[in-house]
């Protein structure tokens, strides 16, 4: 049986005092050896090329493993993004934004996702431009994730989000936000096109694990939260069947 061992963790928000959090993270990452990582957004604090630079070297010099990112809303505070993705990228980090691609059989799909709220608190896009416009964002992301993820053909298929899809690993946080850390519409798409579990970040105080309607597992991998709950282990690391069907493959 072929399996892969996939490492997890988001919101390093990389800023000039981030090296202790980071070191942390790299010897958990030496500790369990997972094949491959995920960066859940918010790889930097105040979105600069500064800090995706130095970051960049940090990832370089501490991870030998295929390492695959989405962007977090901190990356496009200094409206830099684009600066962000292409520094990663030339690090050798693969930045997906509504991409997919294959590492080791299994199938990964990412986009940073957006917020609006959940089931019947969503924000409706209805009145004035700019609350359509803002819903919009929510629905373009949701179509990007499902392109992302119709163009893959493996029995296992991994999303990266930066926000949540559901509301039960956002609990925790003040109830008055939530509509800021997700959106149900990013749930959409994921049950009818068959997917092994997502990962986001985001939600510093929400919950580590959820589930979607169709009953597949959420994890929220925000690096507060994995510090607080496991600080001996602040990755979340899960092991995949590589041929056995999505909803069966997950090993750990």
């Amino acid at each position: 049986m072929a399996t892969l061992r996939i490492g997890a963790v988001g919101d390093l928000h990389y800023g000039r005092e981030s090296r202790d959090v980071l070191k942390q993270v790299f010897q958990a990452v030496d500790r369990e050896r997972p094949e491959v990582m995920l960066l859940l957004g918010d790889l930097t604090d105040y979105g600069t090329l500064e800090e995706a630079q130095g970051l960049t070297r940090e990832l370089r010099t501490n991870l030998a493993v295929p390492t695959l990112a989405v962007l977090g809303n901190h990356d496009f505070e200094g409206g830099a993004a684009d600066a962000i993705r292409a520094t990663l990228r030339e690090g050798g980090i693969t930045v997906l934004d509504g991409d997919s691609c294959e590492v080791k059989g299994v199938g990964f799909a990412g986009v940073k996702g957006f917020c609006g709220g959940f089931g019947r608190g969503a924000l409706g896009p209805w009145g004035e431009d700019v609350i359509k416009g803002f819903v919009n964002e929510a629905v373009q992301e949701a179509l990007k994730l499902e392109s992302a993820l119709a163009r893959l053909r493996t029995p296992a298929r991994i999303v990266l989000l930066h926000y949540a899809p559901i509301v039960d690993t956002v609990v925790g946080e003040p109830p008055e936000i939530f509509p800021w850390m997700g959106s149900s519409r990013l749930e959409e798409p994921l049950g009818r096109l068959g997917v092994t579990a997502i990962f986001h970040g985001h939600a510093h105080k929400g919950q580590a694990e959820g589930r979607t309607a169709s009953g597949t597992p959420v994890y929220n991998v925000s690096l507060p939260l994995m510090a607080r709950l496991t600080p001996e282990c602040p990755i979340r690391v899960l092991e995949v069947d590589t041929e056995a069907p999505s909803d069966q493959n997950l090993k750990r």
